[in-house]
């Protein structure tokens, strides 16, 4: 892989005038992949002064990809650029005895910590809660593992998508009824632990002058089972109900399940009777849809057999975008599935301005996703590039931890910097 060339530091302290609803607060993030580096960009999206820690080696993100043109270069995994933007970056080895007082000095500066390495992990480096809040009681410390800070998975290795099956929701969702469930698409229980740990580590900072600094313990499965299979579905488990997957949609009602159409596919969804009136009127009132007794989404389920074929035999001649304005136009709720080269040009995006051009060193000008969510009086600032590996590290150490450059020199030489 090709080695980069460190460019400059930049210097963009946050604390110093931002404008953003986070503007004054100072984030350190220990983190690498999705889960942590996603909440820290969160933070960062509003104004948040966040500092990423990385080993010497640089997040693993970093050699995942994907890379433009297929070219393997540390500063060019896009996985990385997309979750670090706005941040300012720094590199430290914590399991070292120097690295590690570094870091805790580091952390005396900060209101926030965040985290995603295993419990395990953390108390063989010396930063478990305890140690940490000896040097900094106010901090709040935000903790995303696969499973929890306790109960006997705690300390398992386990991925993204160990979390989300063990949540339940591979039964629940992926796949037909009566055959074996299906992987689901990558990084989902990350992303849903990152926002649970951003939310509520951002309530935890709002509680500290009741309560104090303390930890949040976020289990990426948990989430998942919270909010992706969602409490109806427990709730029914509770009830003593064990709902399957229905491998076509909703099997309450008709039509309410991807459709294919002339260039592509949508998702129609029809539960109430204005709904199916207003499809009905969309599609020219065919005599197939005129009984009164289709009014009844039950009914309608209950003869999808007659339902779908004449579904998709008006679908099949007209395309998704028309067809999702057309229903969209008489009260239907019908959206076009658009693939991710469609949801970048997709111009309800593009008004709402969710996609910004951001300028990189190795990258050129990269389109990534903004902040997902507003703020009418303190809007998310400008994203600026994620940084190249250890690029604020003369800013960062000497400013806020006050070494010396010949202590930076000899340090990286050692490989703790």
């Amino acid at each position: 892989m090709t080695e980069p060339q460190i460019s400059a530091p930049a210097s963009f302290d946050r604390t110093d005038g931002g404008t953003g609803a986070l503007s004054g607060i100072r984030v350190i993030e220990l983190g690498q992949m999705v889960s942590a580096p996603y909440c820290a960009r969160l933070f960062a999206d509003l104004g948040a002064d966040v500092v990423k820690v990385e080993p010497p080696e640089g997040d693993t993100a970093r050699r995942m990809g994907p890379f433009p043109g297929g070219e393997r270069h540390i500063e060019k995994s896009g996985l990385f650029f997309v979750n670090n933007t706005s941040k300012r970056g720094v590199t430290c080895r914590v399991g070292t005895e120097e690295g590690r007082e570094l870091f805790l000095e580091l952390l005396t500066t900060a209101d926030v910590l965040i985290e995603n390495n295993l419990p395990w992990q953390m108390r063989a480096w010396g930063l478990d809660y305890e140690a940490i809040a000896k040097r900094n009681q106010a901090l709040v410390m935000v903790s995303i593992t696969p499973f929890g800070q306790t109960g006997p998975y705690s300390d398992w290795h386990g991925h993204d998508l160990n979390a989300y099956h063990l949540s339940g929701a591979s039964w629940r969702y992926c796949g037909r009824p009566g055959e074996m469930p299906l992987q689901h698409g990558t990084y989902s229980a990350d992303y849903f632990g990152a926002a649970t740990g951003a939310a509520w580590g951002m309530g935890a900072l709002f509680g500290r002058d009741a309560i104090g600094g303390q930890r949040l313990d976020v289990s990426c499965a948990e989430a998942i089972a919270a909010t992706f299979v969602g409490g109806a579905n427990i709730a029914a488990v509770c009830a003593g109900r064990n709902d399957r997957r229905t491998g076509r949609g909703n099997a309450l009602s008709a039509p309410a399940t991807i459709l294919p159409c002339r260039d592509g596919h949508v998702w129609m969804m029809v539960m109430e009777p204005g709904q199916w009136r207003g499809l009905r009127t969309a599609m020219g009132n065919p005599a197939w849809a005129e009984p009164e007794m289709f009014d009844d989404t039950r009914v309608r389920a209950e003869h999808e057999d007659l339902v779908y074929p004449m579904m998709t035999e008006w679908c099949r001649e007209r395309d998704k975008m028309e067809l999702m304005e057309l229903c969209q136009a008489h009260g239907c709720p019908v959206s076009a599935i658009l693939n991710i080269a469609e949801v970048a040009e997709q111009p309800h995006l593009q008004e709402r301005g969710y996609f910004v051009d951001v300028s990189h060193e190795h990258l050129g000008k990269v389109r990534v996703m903004g902040a997902p969510f507003r703020f009418s009086d303190s809007p998310a600032l400008a994203l600026s590039p994620a940084p190249v590996l250890g690029q604020h590290n003369d800013e960062i150490w000497r400013q806020r931890v006050g070494l010396s450059v010949g202590d930076l020199a000899r340090m990286r030489k050692q490989g703790v910097l």
